[in-house]
């Protein structure tokens, strides 16, 4: 049976560090902040910006709360965003998606600051990314890292298959496992026989979107599987882009699906703020 990864006490560990940053920084009279913006009233959204106010919270961050009606126009957007850029005691600008279909997304994510951009989603932070330069990384790809390093799994070295090539998790997961000297196969739709190329990963990576894509036969025994994948059943409950069942009896480490990725994200992008609090104090 696999080590099961347990990203709430990992991300627990990575706000207990980030709590200790902002101390300091409040040591200096300096607070970071975040604004988070919500349009509309997605249920999985109100979900999310809540989760993250309570992890501002915990960790000493302030946190500014915009909930915009579905109405907001474009327009309106943009002109809020442009005064929290100009905001200098917030520190980051989070948008929370998806946006209504009347929003431009790509729109709004070039609007924000790059180094105010804790999301990592801005092409300026992306392209610092893929040349191993960048301070605000993507936050679930970071997560995934730190995931895989704080379970004693050392990356240099190893095969590492990443499934998905999304500008989200995979294409960053990948740029990110070749920082730490990992040798990167990326497969998609078009990868013929993904299965014998899953075959070959030490670390695999399942970001592709599809409910337990990931089976038993297609692991490396003794690999290390992370499951960026949440996908909902018809009976309700979640379940990832991994055969859990299958894939636990072969793997040597595995993330659950909730409780392995999930909760990284939130803790990756609390410390994105403080990088980003930092820097635009020249600390």
């Amino acid at each position: 049976m696999a080590h099961i990864i347990d990203g709430k006490v990992i991300s627990v560990q990575i706000k207990d560090e980030v709590k200790s940053m902002a101390e300091e920084l409040s040591a200096k009279g300096i607070e970071p902040c975040l604004a988070v913006i919500l349009v509309g009233d997605n249920p999985a959204s109100q979900v999310y910006v809540r989760n993250k106010k309570k992890a501002c919270e915990y960790c000493g961050i302030k946190s500014l709360s915009y909930e915009l009606s579905a109405e907001t126009t474009e327009e309106e957007l943009l002109s809020l965003i442009d005064e929290l850029n100009a905001h200098k005691e917030c520190n980051g600008i989070l948008v929370q998606l998806p946006l209504p279909k009347h929003i431009d997304e790509n729109k709004v994510l070039l609007r924000i600051l790059p180094e105010k951009d804790v999301d990592g989603f801005h092409p300026y932070n992306a392209g610092l990314l893929s040349i191993g330069k960048a301070d605000l990384k993507a936050c679930t790809p970071a997560g995934c890292i730190e995931l895989i390093k704080r379970s004693g799994v050392d990356i240099t070295g190893r095969n590492c298959v990443v499934v998905g090539r999304s500008n989200i998790v995979g294409k960053p997961v990948g740029m990110l496992l070749l920082a730490e000297n990992g040798t990167v196969t990326t497969c998609h739709s078009k990868t013929k026989d993904i299965k014998a190329v899953c075959k070959e990963a030490d670390i695999l990576v399942a970001a592709v979107g599809i409910p337990k894509f990931v089976k038993g036969d297609m692991v490396k025994e003794g690999a290390c599987v992370i499951d960026v994948g949440i996908n909902r059943m018809d009976n309700g409950k979640l379940c990832g882009d991994v055969d859990f069942d299958e894939v636990c009896k072969k793997a040597g480490y595995i993330t659950p699906v909730p409780g392995g990725v999930g909760p990284m994200t939130i803790a990756m992008l609390m410390n994105n703020c403080i990088v980003a609090c930092r820097k635009q104090n020249n600390l």
